[in-house]
């Protein structure tokens, strides 16, 4: 059943509906998957960022739903989700991939009025540079996830620094700035040693994710959909991909279903911005 006529099930059933979300934990991680590691450091100081940020996108939709009462978290050396009284997502995509399924993506957003953040790869963008200006001149955050997006969480302080500073100057060199966020590779959480080299390379804030789409390993449109709209709330970060086509055909439904419960899909500056 096509995926257009089968959205209102999954919006049914969203409740039900979708793989347990658990941050990409396949033992034997997909290229370009996010394996779970460690769990999220807390800080009791809060962490103003002040790099520069690359572009802030506002979406659009319906803004009706019923904010939970939970306060938003500080934003510290870490952030897992947004503002929970707020109907707000960010729609987050880790860039890289074939440059016509990132285009596709981005041009699905747009033609529904959403804007949404990517932490490129930093060969990604040596080898496609002008993908960074199409993403900033859509309206969308971009943003930084590691230099070659190895397992940042295995290496040591010089090795992850190298990393996360290799990729900010390829964005610097692109767009005359780092960008705002640094997402790590190959962990969903950053641990206290990335989130210090990530300070050191202008990042004061690593972002993680609450939602996981699991769209890396190519489950079906159907089966992305229903995952993301089976967890989202407001103040969520939605992880998802470049590079799968069937994220492409997800998209639309994942918009149309979020809009529909009053979530408006943002960037990660504006979710945050409150914070």
């Amino acid at each position: 059943m096509p995926i257009e006529r089968r959205e209102f099930l999954l919006l049914a059933g969203a409740a039900v509906a979708g793989a347990g979300l658990a941050g990409c934990t396949n033992a034997s991680p997909h290229p370009a998957g996010e394996p779970t590691g460690g769990s999220p450091a807390t800080s009791a100081a809060a962490t103003s960022p002040t790099a520069a940020s690359t572009a802030t996108g506002t979406g659009t939709g319906t803004a009706a739903a019923s904010p939970s009462a939970e306060p938003a978290p500080p934003l510290g050396p870490q952030v897992v989700h947004g503002p929970r009284d707020k109907p707000q997502v960010a729609l987050t995509f880790h860039g890289q991939g074939p440059v016509p399924i990132a285009e596709a993506l981005l041009a699905e957003a747009e033609r529904a009025g959403a804007r949404v953040s990517v932490l490129a790869v930093g060969t990604w963008l040596e080898q496609y540079p002008k993908i960074a200006q199409r993403i900033l001149g859509g309206g969308h955050d971009l943003g930084n996830h590691t230099m070659h997006h190895l397992d940042i969480a295995a290496m040591d302080a010089s090795a992850a620094y190298a990393e996360i500073a290799g990729c900010a100057g390829r964005l610097r060199a692109l767009t005359g700035s780092e960008g705002r966020w640094f997402r790590p590779s190959q962990t969903q959480y950053a641990t206290p040693l990335i989130e210090r080299e990530a300070r050191k390379a202008g990042y004061p804030t690593c972002v993680s994710y609450d939602v996981d789409s699991l769209d890396y390993t190519d489950p079906g449109p159907d089966a992305v959909v229903s995952t993301v709209l089976a967890k989202a709330r407001p103040g969520s970060i939605v992880s998802l991909h470049f590079g799968h086509s069937g994220t492409v055909t997800a998209l639309p439904a994942i918009l149309r279903g979020l809009t529909s419960r009053g979530l408006r899909p943002v960037t990660l500056t504006s979710l945050l911005s409150s914070s």
